[in-house]
């Protein structure tokens, strides 16, 4: 299992394109890769779970991984997070 915590510095936060962005990065990989935010755990691969989520700026979340490209995932997560100054 990989896991990685981000803090959100973006000042919409996970809105819908970012959202959008962050599910079809995770769903290009075979493995079970989860959003965690306050207590609550979604399905990195559905927008609707991501979106349910309401993650706003200064928000702590973390990204799990757990299957056989689970390194790869979390890497191509985290380069979409910076890359879309989502969170560092």
């Amino acid at each position: 299992m990989e896991k990685k915590d981000f803090h959100v510095i973006a000042e919409t936060g996970i809105h819908a394109r970012p959202a959008t962005l962050l599910v079809q990065a995770a769903s290009k990989f075979n493995s079970d890769i989860t959003l965690a935010f306050n207590d609550k755990s979604v399905n990195l691969k559905s927008i609707m779970g991501v979106m349910s989520l309401g993650v706003g700026q200064g928000s702590d979340v973390t990204i799990t991984a757990e299957g056989a490209d689970e390194a790869d995932a979390i890497a191509a997560v985290a380069e979409t997070m910076k890359k879309e100054g989502l969170a560092e």
